[in-house]
């Protein structure tokens, strides 16, 4: 008899971060806590306030029902949860570390026996050109070969001369530059700022404008120089009808998979078929979830072997975050041996 619980927890940031949609200061987020015999499963719903498409008056009281109806098994649980992404993400991680030899091994690989290493992208956040600028210092001097740069929050001129910057001192070759724009550009301004991005060298844009215009979005696709990524327009579809519906609409160059957003493992998988059917590229994107949630989708995106550099977070945000093996050297994300976990939720 599986016995669960669950817990919240709110992240502290270690330096207030800047998004398109304002600056973020705290992270909440919520764990699944499964007791059978002597073991223990520990699961990550990584619920993103504004973002997420459960972020809804009745979330708590659905997680309740999670915990009190673990009878049904997961497969039930997970359909029962369609609408709750997040919440079917936590539920596979706790069945996964329940089953799991050590609860923090859900995929074993050659990434959990420290031997191989997943490629990363360094991500800078929002801010003025000169925290901007600091931020992509300390990413080259880190190692990372591919810079991740959120733009559309300060003066695009100024975002242009930032990214002018590294160019001048670092090529394509050198450095692959993505740029995301949370769905900050009008649709009527899209294509020219794609047109002066473009010259720039750079690998993609995330999310030019907000999601939920598939025509706008579509003929931004057809026209752009520039490879599109969608990120937040895969947020709330839920049929795998809808979900080739988007993928055969827009045809982007790219998606970006959030499995906290989209529905877990299964989700991430469902996406990923299809991108693939439809001559689409694909990589995995962390949610500013805690190590633990962090620690599941590294584990499950290194079983996937893409040879992208992967949108991973690397725990470090965070004042408050739980120690942890992932290790951040050279650009990518590790596994290290030498580091143990610390689960304590101070209850």
């Amino acid at each position: 008899m599986i016995k669960a619980t669950y817990k919240k927890y709110t992240l502290n940031f270690k330096n207030p971060s800047g998004t398109s949609r304002g600056i973020l200061r705290t992270k909440e987020t919520w764990f699944i806590i499964l007791n059978k015999d002597d073991k223990i499963g520990i699961g990550e719903t990584g619920l993103f306030r504004g973002l997420s498409i459960d972020d809804v008056k009745n979330y708590e009281e659905k997680l309740k029902w999670v915990c009190h109806h673990m009878h049904l098994g997961l497969e039930k649980l997970l359909l029962e949860m369609t609408q709750f992404p997040s919440i079917q993400f936590g539920l596979e991680q706790a069945f996964l570390s329940l089953n799991s030899k050590t609860s923090y091994h859900l995929f074993p690989s050659e990434f959990t026996q420290g031997k191989s290493s997943i490629p990363i992208n360094g991500l800078v956040w929002m801010g003025d050109k000169a925290f901007m600028k600091a931020q992509i210092k300390e990413k080259l001097k880190a190692g990372f070969t591919c810079i991740k740069m959120k733009i559309g929050a300060i003066d695009f001129s100024t975002e242009i001369d930032l990214l002018k910057s590294i160019r001048k001192e670092f090529s394509s070759k050198e450095i692959e530059l993505r740029v995301d724009a949370n769905g900050a550009f009008h649709p009527n301004e899209a294509l020219e700022k794609l047109e002066i991005l473009s010259k720039l060298d750079l690998h993609s844009i995330e999310q030019p404008i907000k999601q939920g215009q598939i025509e706008e979005m579509a003929n931004l696709c057809a026209k752009t120089p520039l490879s599109i990524a969608l990120d937040e327009e895969l947020i709330g579809v839920f049929s795998s009808k809808d979900k080739e519906r988007v993928i055969k609409t827009i045809k982007p160059q790219y998606i970006i998979l959030k499995p906290s957003l989209i529905g877990g493992f299964v989700g991430s998988k469902e996406w990923i078929k299809l991108a693939e059917q439809n001559n689409c590229g694909w990589w995995i994107t962390s949610a500013l979830e805690s190590n633990i949630g962090l620690n599941a989708i590294a584990q499950f995106t290194f079983t996937l072997k893409s040879n992208l550099p992967q949108g991973l977070g690397t725990g470090s945000l965070f004042t408050n975050n739980f120690k942890s093996p992932l290790t951040v050297k050279n650009g990518t994300l590790q596994y290290s041996l030498n580091k143990n976990w610390n689960f304590n939720l101070h209850i």
